[in-house]
């Protein structure tokens, strides 16, 4: 490819959705999966991708290092198609340790896991975007106690992939509360996500912000309206700040829409 920002990062955070659920052909994702199917549409080939999943946490940064990763079904109590779900992606154990090798020279101490397989948070989206399975991918975990200025620091720290031809997802979600959720048929408006979703799109999206001011916004996210009853637990919102951080910029949005009945955001840095 000739365009000269093929040779560049691209970072997206996304809402994956319901466990197993996008695959099963749940309706209350039909748009989530609509915006994935398409989401490759507007990005160059990487060579290799890394996904943040907020389903994985651990004392110390950790990175999915086999070369060719399980399966883990992080979910319970679904159809029996939902354990029959395969990404039979190869892994990135180079990739890996690099990542690992950047995080540990910023002095954030990391790790390599060589068994762990992809969990949902990871082959949910890939499946969705590269059904082929034919990018090489590893996944980096969250850091156990979920401290924000800890996960902006990871984000810095690999400022030194923006050159390269890669794509980082951050797999959360921008609203999960799971006993919020609707879970049937009727949709009801909630002001109170709306409120919180609006501040996180022009946190995140706003050209006028300052990455400075980004950061400290992020940092004291707890302040943001409702923002414990969109995220009682932050785990889901925290692959945002490293794909934040590790930009340095202002992201697209490219998802704005009801998941399970709820507003979820998506965003891109190019």
């Amino acid at each position: 490819m000739s365009d000269p920002e093929a040779n560049q990062a691209q970072i997206v955070y996304l809402s994956h959705g319901g466990g197993p659920l996008p695959i099963l052909g749940d309706p209350g994702h039909k748009a989530m999966v609509d915006f994935m199917h398409q989401l490759p549409s507007q990005l160059h080939r990487p060579d290799a991708i890394v996904v943040i999943s907020a389903h994985w946490e651990e004392r110390q940064a950790t990175l999915l290092g086999a070369a060719n990763p399980p399966m883990l079904y992080d979910y319970y109590g679904f159809p029996e198609e939902a354990y029959q779900i395969n990404y039979p992606g190869p892994g990135a154990p180079e990739l890996a340790q690099r990542v690992a090798n950047l995080l540990e020279q910023k002095g954030i101490a990391a790790q390599i896991d060589l068994s762990r397989g992809f969990d949902h948070g990871h082959f949910i989206p890939l499946k969705l975007m590269y059904p082929e399975a034919d990018i090489p991918s590893t996944q980096l975990s969250l850091i156990r106690g979920l401290d924000p200025a800890r996960h902006l620091a990871m984000g810095r720290a690999l400022r030194e992939l923006l050159p390269e031809n890669i794509l980082v997802i951050g797999s959360g979600f921008s609203f999960h509360n799971m006993r919020a959720f609707s879970w049937g048929d009727k949709v009801y408006p909630d002001e109170a996500n709306n409120a919180f979703q609006d501040w996180l799109l022009d946190t995140i999206s706003n050209p006028m912000v300052s990455p400075e001011e980004r950061e400290e916004r992020l940092l004291n996210w707890e302040k943001a309206p409702n923002a414990r009853y969109c995220h009682p637990r932050e785990e889901h919102l925290l692959p945002a700040f490293v794909c934040a951080a590790l930009a340095g910029k202002p992201g697209k949005v490219v998802f704005d829409d009801l998941i399970f009945g709820k507003r979820g955001l998506a965003f891109l840095w190019q």
